[in-house]
């Protein structure tokens, strides 16, 4: 008896053991470490393509619901996602949420509750960076809390602007201008809706109502044929997701930070930074284009139609591919990439500094407010001014081709045009990896180190061309008086 005893007990230690080592073959740990990445990082993936399953669910059953049950939906699926990804953590988005709609409510269409949400919601998040921070990128609840803050300063402003008279407000503000009074569940659903909580893209209140009421369609009062169009955006999501995947464990920010690479030949170093540069910004491109997909499955991504009748689905397009692989311009890239958050940036912060009455300098501002908001860490600064510098030549440059007659029929010569585009590329994407190689490296140390190691060729060159340029302007550009006599 006491054989058979432990023999059972044996036995059940064995099938325990066999248990155990199953359960640790398929957590998200053991398959995020076999695939070579964190379970942060996988966590957030399985949540971004949840997205389809959700939409689709919407689709066949809660589109000819009550609003109530598809904001219900929306808020109970959010806060899900919120958990799974970062656990207790989830309060911080679902107190500055309900706060939102305590002060829209308690001080109602005014200024006051404008800079006070402003304050407020940018202190939280700033907060949240100082205290989570470390030297490296991590996957933790002030990611989404970041878009967040976004949609809920929008949302203030629109509230704001919907109590002032339709003839005070520009097109666009009439557009996004709440008239109605939402509800918390109305600001709920719009801040935890599932095809954007975690990534973006911004959308505001308005549009995110129209969805509820199913007036985003372009069939009116069905559900929107929009399925291939979001199969399209998926598709090339998992192309750009293949990519990453192959190529992250080989082109890595931290092999910048190594001997090896500080002791490679200079050419070396500009040409390893250039294609590293271009390579980082793919895991941001996989992720919003997955999400768009979302989006324009459930029909938030609906844009009317063109002028052939035909329906637009880019509504919530964060990024322009064609653009982005094409251009050989630094304003092309900015154009193309992140739509969605510069297009908040210049509707609620830029635009709303025109009382400047400099470009320029609303610009600057807008750059800083953006270079906050990603973080604390000195790179974001850094990054953020070289785009401002760039952006400055790059036009000045711009403006003396246009203007110079030579340069202008050089320019236009077709055998020179292949020459001329591969040398932009050249500059563009070398100078695109150096800018990012203070976002991605975060603290002083690491990106001091990188750009010494190149000489801060990128703070040398443009820095040049911003005091040479107005000299060479003035130097080959004839005075109009003058031009008008030669015609």
């Amino acid at each position: 008896m006491a054989s058979a005893a432990e023999g059972d007990v044996g036995a059940a230690a064995g099938l325990t053991r066999v248990l155990q080592w199953a359960f640790q073959e398929l957590s998200l740990n053991y398959l995020a470490t076999s695939l070579g990445a964190s379970e942060q990082a996988l966590r957030l993936i399985i949540s971004i393509f949840l997205g389809y399953p959700l939409a689709l669910f919407y689709r066949h059953y809660l589109f000819y619901k009550d609003s109530y049950l598809i904001h219900l939906f929306h808020t109970f699926t959010g806060l899900s996602i919120a958990y799974f990804n970062f656990g207790n953590q989830m309060y911080h988005s679902l107190l500055c949420v309900i706060l939102q709609f305590l002060i829209l409510r308690l001080m109602g269409r005014t200024v006051t509750a404008v800079l006070t949400t402003f304050c407020f919601q940018m202190a939280y998040l700033l907060a949240g960076y100082y205290w989570t921070a470390t030297g490296n990128y991590d996957i933790k609840w002030t990611m989404p809390h970041c878009v967040l803050t976004l949609k809920l300063i929008g949302l203030a402003v629109d509230y704001f602007d919907g109590g002032k008279d339709k003839n005070s407000l520009s097109p666009e503000q009439q557009k996004y201008a709440i008239r109605g009074i939402p509800s918390l569940l109305e600001v709920a659903g719009f801040s935890y809706f599932y095809g954007a909580f975690l990534v973006g893209p911004q959308f505001s209140m308005n549009h995110y109502m129209k969805l509820v009421h199913r007036k985003l369609t372009d069939k009116p009062g069905e559900i929107p044929s929009s399925t291939i169009p979001a199969l399209k955006r998926l598709s090339l999501g998992l192309v750009y997701l293949v990519g990453y995947v192959f190529l992250s464990p080989h082109i890595t920010e931290t092999y910048l930070l190594t001997e090896d690479y500080e002791n490679r030949v200079f050419w070396f170093r500009c040409m390893y930074m250039l294609v590293w540069g271009k390579f980082v910004l793919y895991k941001y491109v996989t992720c919003w284009l997955v999400t768009e997909g979302v989006c324009i499955l459930t029909g938030l991504g609906f844009n009317d139609f063109d002028e052939n009748g035909k329906a637009k689905w880019d509504a919530c397009a964060n990024m322009k591919v064609w653009l982005f692989e094409t251009t050989p311009r630094f304003t092309g890239t900015i154009a193309s990439f992140n739509i969605n958050t510069n297009a908040w940036v210049a509707r609620y912060f830029f635009k709303r500094l025109k009382f400047l009455g400099n470009k320029e300098l609303s610009q600057g501002l807008s750059l800083l407010f953006l270079a906050l908001w990603h973080g604390l860490h000195s790179g974001y600064l850094i990054c953020f001014q070289m785009e401002f510098l760039i952006v400055i030549v790059e036009r000045q440059a711009a403006s003396l081709i246009r203007d110079s007659p030579t340069l202008s029929k050089l320019a236009s010569i077709t055998v020179l045009q292949p020459i001329f585009y591969l040398v932009q590329q050249t500059i563009h994407w070398l100078f695109m990896g150096y800018s990012m190689t203070a976002f991605c490296l975060f603290t002083w140390d690491k990106w001091f180190k990188v750009y010494k190691s190149v000489y801060f060729l990128g703070h040398v060159f443009f820095l040049s061309l911003l005091f040479i340029l107005p000299y060479l302007h003035k130097a080959i550009v004839p005075r109009k008086e003058k031009l008008k006599r030669m015609e």
